[in-house]
């Protein structure tokens, strides 16, 4: 006879392949269907807001993996708040400002000076909205859950209305000027550029030593002796108008060959080297104060060079008197500022010399060190040149080298609220603690904030001129011109004239013919990214400001972070979040960056062609974000590995609850064995760590508590003899159904507290758990903690038995390897122990030889009278042997008593009374 009929095997539709590439886009169709984030929104109405606050991605390329990274780390918080009492929306932005798009376009043949600014800026906004829809598809691709219909975009008309706000606000309070200083500035974009728009890069420039000689040594130094000077940038030179030393300083004069050179004391040694001096003597000793306005004359032009005192003059790198050239430092200009100095600046926007570099005009900068070089040595003023490869700052757009050139910006007044900044910083929770000290350090150090760029694409800064050139920015126009551009976007500022932007009948004294022009520089990106706060947080009836978490990868302290606390303190006088969470880089296998060249690039939509974006997101819980990450194919196997398993776990639980209805068939707690109790006190236990990870955002430990959770507690242990009960016994045996309501109640635990990261996955499941309500297990609440009776003893008493367990199965290995047994349910086993092993044994009422799947145990002695084939451990000695009697054809258990019932000759007398109740019950 067949007995395969009685058995309860698991029976279940949950397919065991996920086939994530094809099943993710159905269920996220589902998702579009059911408007899941409306859903969601509706089920959470009412509660406490949590808001995390997307920082925009720029608008532009393919998502990479530093976006995946991000945007799945939103999720899962965002996700999981709104399961833990809380309302959180999620509102996804993009930034659409700045150079990249308008370089985009010039790639793809768009001859910008062949038509009108507004007619180019028309283009860039149409090439911004087609990127804003290819990355949209891309992260919802993701599963990220969020108002994709309703996105906020910095070139949306009422975006740039409260930026205008913000900006008229700042001036209000005085935080903005107008000035002449040097500023990062980038020929290649033509552009000056934010602090936050630099990034260092090796750089092999000139090195050269040069002597002023002395034209005035006011009673210090003699008029034979040259003042030395070190330079990288000869090309900066024609802009020299004095030398700083540093009050405090020692300075020498030596005599070298018959001429005399100036350098700092410190550093004496150092130069001798460099310029190959001989046999440099001392002759003369004072100190930098002494210095103090003599004049030498510059080594090209016909003027003199002033000797100033400043604070910046170091010793650790040159001759401790630095070339000061006002128009190309920032030190260079503030020490200059002090003295009465000049602002010459001989570079144009390009970067190319203008006349006041006489003899070197039309020359690009860097072109000019080289003839700049051949006349210092012509006049006899070079005294030494070599090459050096340092580290130098580079437009992180064009890549290319940028410089310090003195210009007419835009500035907001940092000083004015550093104080406020740097308190904001302090209120503010950083994860990693190290972020609030990064910031307050760059808060604290930060000079002006240059916010204006020459550029077409970004938001007018709204500005009005008067016939005397008085800058305008009064209430009455920042109003007028935010409301023009909440009506008609900003490109009315370049379609109309200025008269046409001002209000009706304005009038200015400074203007006595009713005549004004317009401002036609932008605004910095980061302004516009950084007024999200109230573009965004205070604009939308769904948000609020501060919002309790901005969440993006560590270069934003310089960038978003900072711009963000910038204007928000300048305008609120706080911080515009409560937290900041920032994680690292993604880099490759082996942790290098990745580079198209290299070809060690992975990308997001190829992995989940290839494995589905579940993988992706659990690849992100797995790692420690908060740090650069490495992600390879190998690492994505592996990550694989685990969710195979943890998706056969809810396969397993899924099918052996087929025929349970928890409102009939759930024991109750007090009702069940002591190792199902002992279950659920391990699930409570889990539910307590992942919802503390959670909190804590540390999800490698949810990662690594759900893989452990799966792999040890459930699949070898519990579930390992759970089936000889599951399978085997009748349908409503008592053991049967205490077994299934400890997994059902893991299915619904597990299923929730894994959906902040297996989007797709749990609610697949969710579909195939019986008796539930909600169309998703995005509608529900994670699993409660819960302090279950006599948890901590039967935690301790467990534990101990599953330590036992596994030095049972080592020796039934050991066995089977030596072909003593074959599968376990073969074998007998004989257990020697010490006292607290005996005492445990004896006070476990379940079927041992089911907890140990053998089919015979004895308990034999004490541990030392152990013979010398048993295995040893520290507190058992195992003997393993073939067990005796007959295998029942339906359990495979191995016992003298089959065949005892006469109806069923092959079957053990429990297989035989389950299988006679299956046919009376058939009859």
């Amino acid at each position: 006879m067949d007995y395969k009929d009685t058995l309860l095997m698991p029976k279940t539709e949950f397919p065991m392949r996920g086939n994530l590439p094809k099943r993710e886009p159905e269920i996220q169709a589902k998702w579009e269907v059911m408007d899941i984030y409306k859903k969601v929104q509706d089920h959470t109405k009412g509660r406490p807001m949590f808001v995390l606050h997307d920082g925009p991605p720029y608008a532009n390329g393919d998502i990479h993996m530093g976006h995946a990274l991000n945007k799945i780390l939103k999720d899962i918080i965002v996700r999981h708040k709104s399961m833990t009492g809380y309302n959180a929306p999620y509102v996804p932005g993009w930034d659409t400002h700045g150079l990249p798009i308008e370089q985009a376009l010039t790639n793809k043949g768009v001859k910008r000076k062949e038509m009108t600014i507004a007619e180019f800026r028309k283009l860039c906004e149409e090439y911004a909205y087609g990127q804003i829809d290819s990355q949209r598809t891309q992260f919802k691709r993701l599963g990220v859950r969020g108002d994709w219909e309703n996105p906020y975009i910095t070139l949306k008309p009422e975006y740039e209305a409260q930026q205008i706000k913000v900006f008229g606000d700042m001036a209000k309070k005085g935080y903005i000027y107008k000035g002449k200083k040097p500023v990062y500035w980038s020929p290649s974009s033509e552009s000056a550029l934010a602090e936050a728009e630099i990034e260092y890069k090796d750089k092999r420039s000139p090195s050269i030593y040069v002597g002023f000689k002395v034209a005035d040594g006011k009673n210090a130094l003699d008029a034979d002796t040259q003042i030395v000077i070190w330079t990288t940038t000869p090309w900066t030179i024609p802009a020299n108008l004095g030398i700083s030393v540093h009050p405090e300083l020692n300075y020498v004069v030596v005599e070298e060959k018959d001429s005399k050179y100036l350098v700092a004391e410190d550093l004496l040694s150092a130069v001798t080297k460099e310029v190959e001096w001989e046999n440099p003597q001392v002759v003369k000793t004072v100190k930098g104060a002494e210095l103090e306005h003599i004049l030498a004359k510059h080594p090209l032009y016909e003027r003199d060079s002033l000797v100033m005192l400043g604070e910046h003059v170091t010793t650790d790198a040159g001759t401790g008197c630095v070339h000061t050239a006002p128009g190309h430092g920032e030190d260079d200009f503030y020490v200059g500022q002090k003295y009465g100095l000049d602002v010459l600046c001989p570079v144009d926007d390009r970067g190319v010399m203008t006349k006041e570099a006489v003899g070197f005009e039309g020359l690009f900068y860097d072109e000019a060190n080289k003839p700049i070089t051949e006349k210092l040595e012509a006049a006899g003023a070079l005294l030494k040149l070599t090459f050096i490869t340092h580290s130098y700052p580079h437009d992180w757009r064009t890549k290319k080298p940028v410089i310090f050139r003195a210009t007419a910006q835009w500035f907001a007044s940092i000083k004015d609220f550093r104080n406020d900044l740097m308190d904001a910083v302090k209120e503010t929770k950083w994860v990693p603690a190290w972020g609030e000290t990064r910031l307050f350090n760059m808060v604290r150090d930060r000079g002006d904030w240059c916010i204006s760029r020459q550029r077409a694409w970004g938001v007018p800064i709204p500005v009005f001129y008067a016939e005397n050139g008085d800058a305008i920015i009064t209430d009455e126009t920042i109003d007028h011109v935010s409301n023009l551009f909440r009506e008609h976007g900003s490109n009315i500022w370049f379609e109309r004239e200025a008269k046409d932007l001002l209000p009706e009948g304005f009038t200015h004294a400074g203007s006595p013919n009713g005549k004004f022009t317009k401002e036609t520089d932008i605004m910095d990106v980061w302004f516009d990214s950084g007024s999200s706060h109230q573009a965004v947080l205070l604009e939308r009836d769904d948000l609020q400001r501060p919002a309790d978490l901005y969440l993006e990868g560590s270069d934003q302290y310089r960038g978003w972070f900072n711009s963000s606390l910038s204007t928000a303190v300048a305008v609120t006088g706080k911080a515009p979040y409560k937290g900041v969470l920032s994680h690292g880089f993604a880099l490759d296998g082996e942790g290098r960056k990745m580079s198209k060249s290299i070809g060690n690039v992975v990308v997001p939509a190829k992995v989940m062609n290839q494995l589905g974006a579940d993988i992706l997101r659990l690849w992100v819980a797995s790692v420690d974000y908060q740090a650069d990450v490495r992600v390879s194919d190998p690492i994505l196997k592996q990550v694989a590995e685990v969710y195979r398993k943890i998706r056969n776990t809810f396969r397993f639980l899924l099918g052996n609850l087929d025929d349970f209805d928890p409102a009939v068939n759930k024991v109750a707690y007090e009702n069940l064995r002591e190792v199902d109790q002992f279950m659920l006190v391990k699930l409570n236990k889990l539910i307590k760590t992942v919802r503390d990870a959670y909190e804590n955002y540390e999800f490698a430990g949810i990662y690594h508590a759900i893989n452990n959770f799966c792999t040890l507690d459930l699949s070898a242990f519990y579930l390992d003899f759970a089936k000889d009960i599951l399978y085997i016994e009748g349908t409503d045996h008592k053991d049967r159904r205490a077994i299934q309501t400890v997994l059902y109640e893991s299915l619904l635990a597990l299923t929730k507290l894994v959906a902040p990261i297996l989007s797709h996955t749990a609610d697949e499941v969710w579909g195939f758990i019986p008796s539930v309500k909600e169309e998703s297990v995005q509608l529900t609440d994670m699993p409660e903690y819960e302090e279950l009776p006599k948890a901590k003893a039967l935690e301790e008493k467990w534990t101990s038995f599953m330590k036992l367990r596994n030095d049972v199965l080592k020796a039934l290995e050991e066995a089977r390897n030596e072909k003593v047994i074959g599968k376990s349910l073969t074998a007998k086993i004989t257990l020697y122990v010490n006292d607290q092993v005996k005492e445990l044994l004896e006070s476990i009422d379940e079927n041992l030889e089911q907890l140990f799947i053998v089919s015979a145990f004895e308990l034999a002695g004490k541990l030392e009278d152990a013979p010398e084939n048993a295995v040893k451990f520290e507190n058992t000695a195992i003997v393993v042997t073939k067990a005796e009697g007959e295998t029942c054809e339906r359990c495979w258990i191995v016992t003298p008593e089959v065949g005892k019932v006469e109806e069923f000759v092959t079957l053990c007398p429990r297989c035989a009374e389950v299988v006679q109740n299956h046919y009376s019950h058939l009859v």
